[in-house]
């Protein structure tokens, strides 16, 4: 019936690469491609922006917010309990990857991102205004817990959207420079996060942290969403969904057509992100916890460490996503493992006899390494599945990776600790996440220098 209408009169859409011309000269909707690429890496990098930032927030605050919503424990456990309430708002998220998956694929990429901005903005701003538990009781931990598993939800959409929505717009060649885009803006941020806390230690009291204070970064989640939504509705689809669209080649249920024709992406893609999922949220989110809990660095420099660290982190991106336009994302993602693999152990090992600017130089080489990895991850994501899955297929095995290792890696680093006794555990875990993903990527293939498959 589709093929018939077809030849009535609703003709596919032409070709829309960008191979053929600079993008300086090619026309999309009346807009240059140049102007449309800014405003579509743009509103990309505020919606991650937004995400992280919230993550940085709370991963920074962990001691905080485990005192005020769990201040019956004792200091171990009560952060055990605020990391736990940190992951369990992970195991939503590959349920959230198949809804926003089938959104994004069947009605189009801009119409997920601009909804799922709305719900992550809105639940990050309403944690600014939670009881605690010494005004309520355990419905505090409760209604935090609620509003952790809708923020899960939301963020199920975010990265995988925003990665395919640029990997689909971008000039062939380039695709590697423009998704490293989406890692900038997380990284960007958990800086932001990690200083403004940082600020927030050096200019306020003990007391008015737990206060009131913990409650500030939360609030800038309204700002920083609206402005973001405001972007994303502006833009029109990519190019790669509406030629789609216009052949009417849809999938009426991409899921379906993820999980029979796709099967062994899906697996690959799973096994592949296992390292980014764990190394993140150790290196990143979870890393000036350990310094101040575990290696007795204070506060203010281990999140001053961080902050160096991830300032780094962002320039190196953008380089290492265009490496991997040269050189091909396997390349990049095999040498990220081996590095892992190699130096993770040792690295650890120094953050416990060196200083500050030691310290500083550890975590400067943990986000170099990191970088290989997730500044090649996104295109190759959106590489190895066709545009008709390609949002499910990312958001899926993404979302799945992430829930089972990203979100729970500071309580499974913690508990290790405890449960060990050995400082160092963490690394093993790290190394155990790299030699994965590096079976996964020798049984991959290069992407790189082909074009976007469509189905």
């Amino acid at each position: 019936m589709h093929d018939n209408k077809a030849k009535r009169g609703h003709k596919p859409l032409p070709n829309r690469g960008y191979a053929a011309a600079s993008p300086a000269t090619i026309h999309h909707g009346g807009e240059s491609t140049n102007a449309t690429l800014k405003r579509a890496a743009t509103a990309s990098f505020i919606g991650n922006f937004v995400e992280w930032f919230d993550y940085a927030a709370y991963g920074y605050l962990a001691t905080i917010i485990a005192a005020v919503f769990f201040p019956l424990s004792d200091p171990t456990t009560g952060l055990l309990s605020a990391y736990a309430v940190f992951a369990i708002s992970f195991i939503i998220r590959p349920i959230g990857g198949i809804i926003w998956g089938h959104f994004g694929d069947k009605i189009g990429r801009r119409s997920a991102l601009s909804l799922s901005i709305l719900i992550m903005s809105a639940s990050t701003f309403c944690i600014a205004f939670l009881p605690t538990y010494a005004q309520v009781g355990l419905l505090a931990p409760g209604l935090l817990l609620l509003i952790r598993l809708v923020q899960g939800f939301s963020a199920a959409g975010e990265y995988a959207g925003a990665s395919a929505f640029l990997a689909e717009y971008a000039p062939e060649g380039k695709r590697g420079f423009y998704t490293s885009i989406v890692p900038a803006s997380t990284a960007a941020g958990l800086l932001f996060g990690s200083l403004f806390v940082a600020v927030m230690h050096s200019v306020l009291t003990s007391e008015q942290m737990h206060e009131w204070g913990w409650r500030l970064p939360f609030l800038l989640a309204a700002p920083f969403g609206l402005i973001g939504r405001y972007i994303r509705v502006r833009l029109e689809d990519t190019p790669k969904f509406k030629e789609l669209e216009g052949k009417h080649h849809v999938a009426r249920t991409p899921i379906r057509d993820l999980m029979t024709v796709h099967r062994g992406k899906v697996v690959v893609a799973f096994a592949v992100t296992c390292l980014n999922a764990v190394a993140f949220y150790l290196v990143l989110s979870y890393m000036p916890t350990y310094l101040s809990t575990e290696m007795g660095m204070n506060e203010s420099d281990s999140f001053l460490a961080a902050s160096i660290s991830l300032a780094v982190y962002i320039g190196l991106i953008f380089l290492m996503g265009t490496l991997s336009d040269r050189f091909g994302r396997k390349t990049m993602l095999i040498l990220a493992s081996l590095l892992f693999i190699g130096l993770t152990l040792p690295l650890f090992q120094q953050l416990q006899t060196l200083g500050f600017v030691g310290i500083v130089l550890v975590q400067v080489a943990f986000g170099a390494m990191l970088t290989m990895n997730d500044g090649t991850l996104p295109c190759f994501l959106s590489e190895i599945f066709p545009t008709n899955v390609r949002y499910s297929g990312f958001a899926f095995s993404f979302n799945s990776a992430n829930a089972l290792f990203g979100g729970t890696a500071p309580l499974v680093a913690t508990w290790l600790i405890q449960q060990s006794g050995n400082k160092m555990a963490p690394a093993w875990y790290l190394m155990g996440a790299a030699v994965v993903a590096l079976v996964a990527i020798l049984a991959s293939r290069e992407t790189s220098r082909q074009p976007l498959a469509d189905e």
